[in-house]
């Protein structure tokens, strides 16, 4: 029997120095959620008030969207050396996974308590978006969950 699969020692009844933790994809895709969730919800306040008045809504949600690649990068750069080394590729794509179900979740809830509609509402408005705009941006969020998956970490 390998008791290395639940942190001891096969020859010894000590603690492994690096036990397996569960937790970390969890912790990483929280703290990756909040990083990218506070720079979306900033750049987004600006996109709003100060550029969409300006070039439009396209324009200024495609001019957003290279700003917030770099946020992701970045954030998935960060959050991996402190949760995710040694964490396998499955288990690292789960982390940017459950980012992405934690952002779309306070997107819909936060749309909802800004434009005063129920969530299920706010959820159907998600979906109506500039086809061109839209397009590039659900093709970042799925950057956001492949980013920790494909971000070389140091063990």
């Amino acid at each position: 029997m390998n008791h290395d699969l639940i942190g001891f020692s096969a020859f010894a009844m000590e603690p492994d120095e690096n036990p397996p933790n569960r937790s970390r994809p969890l912790a990483a895709s929280l703290v990756y959620f909040g990083l990218v969730f506070a720079a979306g919800f900033a750049l987004g306040s600006l996109r709003v008030f100060f550029v969409e008045p300006r070039i439009g809504v396209r324009a200024a949600e495609l001019a957003e969207i290279p700003l917030m690649i770099v946020v992701i990068v970045l954030s998935a750069r960060w959050i991996g050396p402190r949760f995710l080394s040694g964490v396998p590729a499955r288990r690292r794509l789960a982390a940017g996974g459950l980012a992405l179900a934690w952002l779309l979740l306070a997107e819909v809830l936060l749309g909802a308590l800004l434009n005063r509609v129920s969530p299920l509402e706010a959820a159907r408005n998600f979906f109506d978006r500039d086809p061109i705009s839209g397009t590039a941006y659900y093709l970042s969020l799925g950057f956001l969950a492949l980013m920790p998956a494909l971000v070389r970490y140091r063990a």
